[in-house]
């Protein structure tokens, strides 16, 4: 890794950094700003006032974390399996799983509303969580196996002379080398599961089961367009995400720079 020790190359680097945020947080801070337009904060009374924002809350909460649960496990033992086992044509596989990166949501949507029809699954969570979880999968399978391919073979062959077998090798020595790729996982995968829109508009039609992105259109109708309140529904729904992220900050890069590099 580079490191610059000169303070004019340290300070030139903060320059070109900060260039580059601002076309990040510009919209950012003109959302929050936006968000406290005419009434101020009790833009965000209105929104809560709305008594819809908890229930709002726990369904995403639900989906999010089913989501995140389900493509842990896939994309952790995927990985491995990827990475390290002697598989006969997993390099076919792997790239046929990566074919799906290139398949959009909206091509999805027909024969997923077929599927739930008939399996009774519509207007339910899982109509939500298994198509998310699927279009997740491909891109943290890859990052799961570029990780693991940086864990020495050294390690894999110590523990099976030692008597361990594959899962007991997964378990006890891979898995908690893993704790930066899955700081990046469950983050990349909370953040596309906590903002679907099209999949519960469509699939999740009891009011009672919608989500969070859904919340803005309480204040967007035929004769209205509120856009201040817009924008604080917009700022309540993006804090978990901060906080989550926030939480998970260092481990997050850290994997991210090893699983997407390696």
């Amino acid at each position: 890794m580079f490191e610059i020790r000169s303070k004019k190359n340290k300070i030139l680097l903060q320059i070109v950094l900060l260039i580059m945020t601002i076309p990040y947080v510009i919209p950012l801070i003109q959302m929050f700003a936006g968000s406290l337009g005419g009434t101020g904060f009790k833009n965000y009374k209105a929104v809560w006032d709305t008594g819809v924002v908890p229930t709002y809350f726990r369904n995403s909460i639900i989906i999010s974390a089913g989501v995140i649960l389900l493509v842990y496990i896939f994309s952790m033992t995927a990985g491995f399996g990827f990475s390290k086992l002697h598989i006969f044509g997993k390099e076919v596989f792997f790239w046929m799983i990566l074919v799906a990166l290139t398949l959009p949501e909206v091509i999805l949507l027909t024969p997923l509303f077929v599927t739930f029809q008939k399996l009774n699954m519509y207007n339910t969570f899982w109509a939500v969580i298994l198509p998310i979880t699927a279009l997740q999968l491909p891109f943290m399978i890859l990052l799961a196996r570029n990780f693991d391919n940086g864990i020495p073979n050294q390690l894999m062959e110590a523990a099976r002379i030692d008597g361990a077998n594959v899962f007991q090798t997964f378990w006890y020595i891979v898995l908690p080398l893993t704790k930066p790729i899955a700081s990046s996982i469950v983050v990349l995968t909370l953040i596309n599961s906590w903002n679907s829109y099209l999949l519960p508009l469509l699939f999740l039609q009891d009011p009672h089961m919608q989500t969070v992105t859904l919340l803005p259109q309480y204040f967007q109708g035929e004769f209205s367009n509120d856009q201040t309140k817009i924008l604080a529904a917009a700022v309540m729904t993006a804090i978990p995400e901060i906080i989550i992220y926030l939480l998970m900050q260092k481990n997050f890069e850290k994997g991210m720079s090893a699983g997407a590099l390696k």
